[in-house]
């Protein structure tokens, strides 16, 4: 395990104590899970990145091609904005 210092504004400092209060974790266990869960996002979308430059858009687009153009089921629509 490693150490490390961080300086917060006493705002932030609050609402993470009573979130993590409110969790029932520690405030060492909320900022890791914090950490752990923003370099999986960021690594994710690297991933995502690297396998899209691998991509051969001419096979792409004749896949898209095959899908139908007709409007979603009632229960499958995005709710309005």
């Amino acid at each position: 395990m490693s150490n490390l210092n961080v300086q917060l504004p006493d705002s932030l400092y609050k609402n993470l104590q009573a979130l993590a209060s409110q969790d029932g974790i520690s405030i060492d266990r909320f900022i890791a899970t914090a950490v752990a869960e923003q370099l999986s996002a960021l690594m994710t979308e690297t991933y995502l990145e690297d396998l899209a430059k691998q991509g051969i858009r001419q096979k792409y687009d004749a896949v898209l091609a095959k899908v139908p153009d007709v409007e979603p089921e009632l229960y499958d629509e995005l709710p309005p904005a």
